[in-house]
Protein backbone atom coordinates (compact mmCIF):
# COMPACT_ATOMS: atom_id res chain seq x y z
CA UNK A 1 0.00 0.00 0.00
CA UNK A 2 2.81 2.38 -0.83
CA UNK A 3 0.40 4.16 -3.17
CA UNK A 4 -1.75 5.10 -0.19
CA UNK A 5 1.20 6.60 1.70
CA UNK A 6 2.28 8.45 -1.45
CA UNK A 7 -1.20 9.98 -1.68
CA UNK A 8 -1.05 11.06 1.96
CA UNK A 9 2.32 12.74 1.38
CA UNK A 10 1.05 14.41 -1.78
CA UNK A 11 -1.93 15.92 0.03
CA UNK A 12 0.32 17.12 2.86
CA UNK A 13 2.70 18.71 0.36
CA UNK A 14 0.21 20.15 -2.11
CA UNK A 15 -3.10 20.48 -0.27
CA UNK A 16 -4.78 23.70 0.87
CA UNK A 17 -6.75 24.22 4.06
CA UNK A 18 -10.50 24.32 3.52
CA UNK A 19 -13.52 24.90 5.73
CA UNK A 20 -16.41 22.43 5.38
CA UNK A 21 -19.79 21.36 6.78
CA UNK A 22 -18.28 19.39 9.70
CA UNK A 23 -16.56 22.36 11.32
CA UNK A 24 -13.19 20.52 11.21
CA UNK A 25 -10.77 21.90 8.64
CA UNK A 26 -9.39 19.69 5.89
CA UNK A 27 -6.17 19.78 3.97
CA UNK A 28 -7.65 19.22 0.52
CA UNK A 29 -6.31 18.43 -2.94
CA UNK A 30 -8.40 18.23 -6.14
CA UNK A 31 -7.96 15.12 -8.24
CA UNK A 32 -6.16 11.93 -7.24
CA UNK A 33 -5.84 8.38 -8.52
CA UNK A 34 -4.54 4.99 -7.42
CA UNK A 35 -4.46 1.82 -9.52
CA UNK A 36 -4.08 -1.71 -8.17
CA UNK A 37 -3.43 -5.01 -9.92
CA UNK A 38 -5.56 -7.38 -7.85
CA UNK A 39 -3.63 -10.35 -9.19
CA UNK A 40 -0.69 -9.01 -7.19
CA UNK A 41 -2.64 -8.80 -3.95
CA UNK A 42 -5.49 -7.10 -2.14
CA UNK A 43 -5.24 -3.31 -1.45
CA UNK A 44 -5.52 -3.50 2.34
CA UNK A 45 -3.76 -0.80 4.34
CA UNK A 46 -0.94 -2.35 6.37
CA UNK A 47 0.47 0.68 8.21
CA UNK A 48 -2.36 0.23 10.70
CA UNK A 49 -4.89 -2.51 11.32
CA UNK A 50 -7.71 -2.43 8.79
CA UNK A 51 -11.27 -2.73 10.11
CA UNK A 52 -11.83 -5.43 7.51
CA UNK A 53 -14.94 -7.09 8.96
CA UNK A 54 -16.64 -3.73 9.38
CA UNK A 55 -15.85 -2.76 5.78
CA UNK A 56 -17.17 -6.00 4.26
CA UNK A 57 -20.14 -5.81 6.62
CA UNK A 58 -21.00 -2.42 5.18
CA UNK A 59 -20.62 -3.80 1.65
CA UNK A 60 -23.01 -6.65 2.46
CA UNK A 61 -25.51 -4.09 3.77
CA UNK A 62 -25.23 -2.06 0.59
CA UNK A 63 -25.83 -5.15 -1.55
CA UNK A 64 -28.96 -5.90 0.48
CA UNK A 65 -30.29 -2.37 0.02
CA UNK A 66 -30.22 -1.51 3.74
CA UNK A 67 -31.11 1.97 4.99
CA UNK A 68 -30.97 1.52 8.76
CA UNK A 69 -27.92 1.71 11.04
CA UNK A 70 -29.26 -1.17 13.14
CA UNK A 71 -29.14 -3.43 10.08
CA UNK A 72 -25.51 -2.49 9.47
CA UNK A 73 -24.68 -3.15 13.13
CA UNK A 74 -26.06 -6.67 12.75
CA UNK A 75 -23.44 -7.15 10.04
CA UNK A 76 -20.65 -5.92 12.33
CA UNK A 77 -20.49 -2.38 10.94
CA UNK A 78 -21.06 0.59 13.27
CA UNK A 79 -19.79 3.39 11.03
CA UNK A 80 -23.33 4.63 10.31
CA UNK A 81 -24.37 5.08 13.95
CA UNK A 82 -23.23 8.70 14.25
CA UNK A 83 -24.66 9.82 10.93
CA UNK A 84 -27.98 8.18 11.81
CA UNK A 85 -28.36 9.45 15.37
CA UNK A 86 -25.89 12.27 16.12
CA UNK A 87 -26.01 14.49 13.03
CA UNK A 88 -28.06 17.53 14.08
CA UNK A 89 -29.12 18.37 10.52
CA UNK A 90 -30.32 14.84 9.90
CA UNK A 91 -32.13 14.65 13.25
CA UNK A 92 -34.15 17.71 12.20
CA UNK A 93 -34.79 16.40 8.67
CA UNK A 94 -38.48 15.61 8.00
CA UNK A 95 -37.45 12.62 5.86
CA UNK A 96 -35.82 10.83 8.81
CA UNK A 97 -38.26 8.09 9.77
CA UNK A 98 -37.04 6.81 13.14
CA UNK A 99 -34.03 6.03 15.30
CA UNK A 100 -31.21 4.56 13.18
CA UNK A 101 -32.89 5.54 9.90
CA UNK A 102 -30.48 6.76 7.22
CA UNK A 103 -32.81 7.48 4.33
CA UNK A 104 -32.29 6.03 0.83
CA UNK A 105 -28.49 5.84 1.02
CA UNK A 106 -26.10 3.78 -1.09
CA UNK A 107 -27.73 0.36 -1.09
CA UNK A 108 -31.21 1.70 -1.80
CA UNK A 109 -29.88 3.44 -4.89
CA UNK A 110 -27.80 0.41 -5.92
CA UNK A 111 -30.65 -2.07 -5.69
CA UNK A 112 -33.91 -0.02 -5.76
CA UNK A 113 -33.25 3.18 -7.74
CA UNK A 114 -36.68 4.86 -8.05
CA UNK A 115 -37.43 5.39 -11.75
CA UNK A 116 -40.41 7.26 -13.12
CA UNK A 117 -41.82 7.98 -16.55
CA UNK A 118 -44.29 10.75 -17.33
CA UNK A 119 -46.03 10.08 -20.65
CA UNK A 120 -48.62 12.04 -22.58
CA UNK A 121 -51.06 9.39 -23.85
CA UNK A 122 -52.45 11.77 -26.48
CA UNK A 123 -49.13 12.11 -28.30
CA UNK A 124 -48.76 10.02 -31.49
CA UNK A 125 -46.32 7.64 -29.78
CA UNK A 126 -47.97 7.84 -26.37
CA UNK A 127 -49.58 4.41 -26.46
CA UNK A 128 -46.42 2.80 -27.80
CA UNK A 129 -44.34 4.48 -25.07
CA UNK A 130 -46.65 3.23 -22.34
CA UNK A 131 -46.60 -0.29 -23.80
CA UNK A 132 -42.81 -0.23 -23.96
CA UNK A 133 -42.52 0.96 -20.35
CA UNK A 134 -44.89 -1.76 -19.14
CA UNK A 135 -42.85 -4.37 -21.04
CA UNK A 136 -39.74 -3.10 -19.25
CA UNK A 137 -41.28 -3.72 -15.86
CA UNK A 138 -42.81 -0.34 -15.09
CA UNK A 139 -46.21 -0.19 -13.43
CA UNK A 140 -48.78 2.52 -14.08
CA UNK A 141 -49.36 4.21 -10.74
CA UNK A 142 -51.61 7.11 -11.67
CA UNK A 143 -52.13 10.21 -13.72
CA UNK A 144 -51.13 13.79 -13.06
CA UNK A 145 -51.28 17.22 -14.60
CA UNK A 146 -48.14 19.31 -14.49
CA UNK A 147 -48.32 23.08 -14.10
CA UNK A 148 -49.03 24.68 -17.45
CA UNK A 149 -50.17 21.43 -19.07
CA UNK A 150 -53.59 21.23 -20.65
CA UNK A 151 -53.88 17.45 -20.41
CA UNK A 152 -53.10 14.60 -18.09
CA UNK A 153 -49.90 12.57 -18.04
CA UNK A 154 -49.64 8.87 -17.22
CA UNK A 155 -47.21 8.17 -14.35
CA UNK A 156 -45.25 4.89 -14.41
CA UNK A 157 -42.76 3.60 -11.83
CA UNK A 158 -40.32 0.80 -11.17
CA UNK A 159 -37.39 0.19 -8.83
CA UNK A 160 -34.23 -0.35 -10.88
CA UNK A 161 -31.75 -2.90 -9.56
CA UNK A 162 -28.61 -1.27 -10.96
CA UNK A 163 -26.18 -3.81 -9.53
CA UNK A 164 -28.12 -6.79 -10.86
CA UNK A 165 -28.35 -5.14 -14.27
CA UNK A 166 -24.56 -4.83 -14.27
CA UNK A 167 -24.15 -8.56 -13.66
CA UNK A 168 -26.77 -9.40 -16.27
CA UNK A 169 -24.97 -7.23 -18.83
CA UNK A 170 -21.59 -8.80 -17.99
CA UNK A 171 -23.12 -12.19 -18.79
CA UNK A 172 -25.01 -11.10 -21.89
CA UNK A 173 -22.74 -8.44 -23.41
CA UNK A 174 -19.33 -8.34 -21.71
CA UNK A 175 -17.87 -5.88 -24.23
CA UNK A 176 -20.44 -3.26 -23.28
CA UNK A 177 -18.93 0.02 -22.07
CA UNK A 178 -22.06 0.96 -20.12
CA UNK A 179 -21.77 -1.57 -17.29
CA UNK A 180 -22.05 0.88 -14.44
CA UNK A 181 -24.14 1.95 -11.47
CA UNK A 182 -24.17 5.06 -9.33
CA UNK A 183 -25.68 6.51 -6.21
CA UNK A 184 -26.06 10.23 -6.87
CA UNK A 185 -29.80 10.65 -7.20
CA UNK A 186 -30.57 14.38 -7.27
CA UNK A 187 -34.23 13.72 -6.53
CA UNK A 188 -33.43 12.12 -3.16
CA UNK A 189 -30.25 13.82 -1.91
CA UNK A 190 -32.21 15.80 0.68
CA UNK A 191 -33.72 12.54 1.99
CA UNK A 192 -30.36 11.01 2.95
CA UNK A 193 -28.41 11.25 6.20
CA UNK A 194 -25.28 11.60 4.05
CA UNK A 195 -25.09 12.06 0.28
CA UNK A 196 -22.99 9.35 -1.41
CA UNK A 197 -19.23 9.86 -1.61
CA UNK A 198 -18.31 6.75 -3.61
CA UNK A 199 -20.87 7.30 -6.29
CA UNK A 200 -19.90 5.77 -9.64
CA UNK A 201 -18.76 2.20 -10.32
CA UNK A 202 -17.91 0.94 -13.82
CA UNK A 203 -17.06 -2.67 -14.65
CA UNK A 204 -14.87 -3.41 -17.67
CA UNK A 205 -14.49 -6.94 -19.00
CA UNK A 206 -11.58 -8.37 -20.99
CA UNK A 207 -13.22 -11.50 -22.34
CA UNK A 208 -10.13 -12.69 -24.20
CA UNK A 209 -8.09 -12.75 -20.99
CA UNK A 210 -11.01 -13.79 -18.81
CA UNK A 211 -10.54 -10.72 -16.59
CA UNK A 212 -12.80 -8.09 -15.09
CA UNK A 213 -11.75 -4.65 -13.83
CA UNK A 214 -13.44 -1.85 -11.91
CA UNK A 215 -13.16 1.93 -12.01
CA UNK A 216 -14.52 3.70 -8.93
CA UNK A 217 -15.09 7.46 -8.75
CA UNK A 218 -15.35 9.11 -5.34
CA UNK A 219 -16.46 12.74 -5.25
CA UNK A 220 -15.10 13.40 -1.74
CA UNK A 221 -12.79 11.12 0.24
CA UNK A 222 -11.65 11.27 3.86
CA UNK A 223 -8.20 9.82 3.18
CA UNK A 224 -7.49 9.04 6.82
CA UNK A 225 -10.53 6.90 7.55
CA UNK A 226 -12.62 6.61 4.40
CA UNK A 227 -10.03 5.61 1.80
CA UNK A 228 -8.93 2.34 3.47
CA UNK A 229 -12.62 1.41 3.89
CA UNK A 230 -13.58 2.26 0.32
CA UNK A 231 -10.57 0.49 -1.18
CA UNK A 232 -11.56 -2.65 0.71
CA UNK A 233 -15.19 -2.48 -0.39
CA UNK A 234 -14.46 -1.77 -4.03
CA UNK A 235 -11.87 -4.52 -4.36
CA UNK A 236 -14.07 -7.01 -2.47
CA UNK A 237 -17.03 -6.17 -4.70
CA UNK A 238 -14.91 -6.77 -7.81
CA UNK A 239 -13.80 -10.16 -6.47
CA UNK A 240 -17.42 -11.11 -5.78
CA UNK A 241 -18.72 -9.97 -9.17
CA UNK A 242 -15.86 -11.85 -10.83
CA UNK A 243 -16.76 -15.03 -8.92
CA UNK A 244 -20.45 -14.80 -9.90
CA UNK A 245 -19.75 -14.09 -13.58
CA UNK A 246 -16.70 -16.27 -14.20
CA UNK A 247 -13.97 -13.65 -14.55
CA UNK A 248 -10.74 -13.09 -12.63
CA UNK A 249 -10.49 -9.68 -10.94
CA UNK A 250 -7.66 -7.59 -12.39
CA UNK A 251 -7.41 -3.79 -12.34
CA UNK A 252 -9.02 -1.67 -9.64
CA UNK A 253 -8.69 2.03 -10.46
CA UNK A 254 -9.62 4.49 -7.74
CA UNK A 255 -10.40 8.11 -8.65
CA UNK A 256 -10.99 10.87 -6.08
CA UNK A 257 -12.48 14.31 -6.76
CA UNK A 258 -11.72 16.03 -3.45
CA UNK A 259 -8.99 14.11 -1.60
CA UNK A 260 -8.70 15.48 1.92
CA UNK A 261 -7.20 14.94 5.36
CA UNK A 262 -9.06 16.18 8.42
CA UNK A 263 -6.99 18.33 10.75
CA UNK A 264 -7.56 15.96 13.66
CA UNK A 265 -6.28 13.02 11.55
CA UNK A 266 -2.83 14.50 10.95
CA UNK A 267 -1.18 12.75 13.90
CA UNK A 268 -2.57 9.38 12.84
CA UNK A 269 -1.34 9.76 9.27
CA UNK A 270 2.04 11.17 10.25
CA UNK A 271 2.52 8.08 12.40
CA UNK A 272 1.65 5.85 9.45
CA UNK A 273 4.19 7.65 7.29
CA UNK A 274 6.91 6.44 9.66
CA UNK A 275 5.87 2.81 9.16
CA UNK A 276 7.04 0.53 6.36
CA UNK A 277 4.17 -1.20 4.51
CA UNK A 278 3.96 -4.99 4.59
CA UNK A 279 3.31 -7.09 1.46
CA UNK A 280 -0.27 -7.10 0.23
CA UNK A 281 -2.49 -9.90 1.56
CA UNK A 282 -4.78 -12.12 -0.51
CA UNK A 283 -8.56 -12.01 -0.49
CA UNK A 284 -10.24 -15.40 -0.27
CA UNK A 285 -13.95 -15.88 -0.89
CA UNK A 286 -15.85 -18.66 0.85
CA UNK A 287 -16.32 -21.86 -1.13
CA UNK A 288 -20.04 -21.59 -0.50
CA UNK A 289 -20.24 -18.68 -2.98
CA UNK A 290 -20.78 -20.33 -6.39
CA UNK A 291 -18.02 -19.85 -8.97
CA UNK A 292 -19.55 -19.51 -12.42
CA UNK A 293 -16.23 -20.50 -14.01
CA UNK A 294 -16.58 -23.89 -12.29
CA UNK A 295 -20.33 -24.51 -12.18
CA UNK A 296 -21.47 -22.77 -15.37
CA UNK A 297 -24.56 -21.74 -13.40
CA UNK A 298 -25.38 -18.04 -13.13
CA UNK A 299 -26.59 -17.25 -9.59
CA UNK A 300 -26.77 -13.46 -9.10
CA UNK A 301 -29.01 -13.87 -6.06
CA UNK A 302 -25.80 -14.35 -4.08
CA UNK A 303 -25.43 -10.58 -4.09
CA UNK A 304 -27.93 -10.63 -1.21
CA UNK A 305 -26.85 -13.94 0.32
CA UNK A 306 -23.21 -13.22 1.07
CA UNK A 307 -22.22 -12.64 4.69
CA UNK A 308 -19.21 -10.72 6.06
CA UNK A 309 -17.66 -14.05 7.02
CA UNK A 310 -17.55 -15.04 3.34
CA UNK A 311 -14.66 -12.60 2.85
CA UNK A 312 -11.29 -13.51 4.38
CA UNK A 313 -7.81 -11.99 4.21
CA UNK A 314 -4.90 -14.41 4.05
CA UNK A 315 -1.37 -13.36 4.90
CA UNK A 316 -2.46 -10.01 6.33
CA UNK A 317 0.41 -8.43 8.26
CA UNK A 318 -0.15 -4.99 9.74
CA UNK A 319 1.27 -2.45 12.12
CA UNK A 320 -0.51 -1.70 15.44
CA UNK A 321 -4.03 -0.30 15.48
CA UNK A 322 -4.30 3.48 15.29
CA UNK A 323 -7.38 5.59 14.69
CA UNK A 324 -8.90 9.06 14.87
CA UNK A 325 -12.45 10.43 15.29
CA UNK A 326 -14.79 10.51 12.32
CA UNK A 327 -16.07 13.94 11.29
CA UNK A 328 -19.88 14.01 11.05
Amino acid sequence: MQQYLDLVRQIMDQGAWQENRTGIRTLSMPGAMMKFDLQQGFPAVTTKKLAFKSAVGELCGFMRGYRNAAQFRELGCKVWDQNANENAQWLANPYRLETDDLGPVYGVQWRHWPAYKLIDPTEPQGAAQIADALARGYAQIGVTQAEGDTGERVVLYKAVDQLRQCLDTIMRDPGNRRILFHGWNWAQIEEMALPPCHLLYQFLVDKARGEISLCLYIRSNDVGLGTPFNLTEGAALLHLVGRLTGYKPRWFTYFIGDAHIYENHMDMLNEQLTRTPYPAPTLVLSDRIPDFAVTGKYEPEWLERVEPGDFMLEGYQHHPHITAPMAV
